[in-house]
């Protein structure tokens, strides 16, 4: 993870992604249950926090599960 954010999000892109789930967040009261309620809460915020992180750190790369690691520990002799 990288010391600092390569694009720094500023206050006014947060605020603008938080307010489009202001709505989500508050149409959540005609939820019929608290698991339906505790459901979309979840799933409301999953969703701003991914945005929030690939504002921050950039957009995700295509293997997700690829890790990059430009200093590595222990350096493979035969990769030269």
């Amino acid at each position: 993870m990288p010391t600092s954010p390569t694009t720094a999000m500023s206050k006014a892109e947060y605020l603008a992604l938080a307010e489009q789930k202001y709505n989500d967040l508050q149409a959540l009261g005609t939820a019929p249950t608290f698991y339906d309620y505790e459901k979309s809460f979840e799933a409301i915020w999953l969703e701003l926090g991914r945005q929030v992180l690939e504002r921050n750190m950039g957009p995700v790369p295509d293997d997700r599960r690829k890790k990059k690691d430009d200093d590595a520990l222990w350096p493979n002799p035969n990769s030269k």
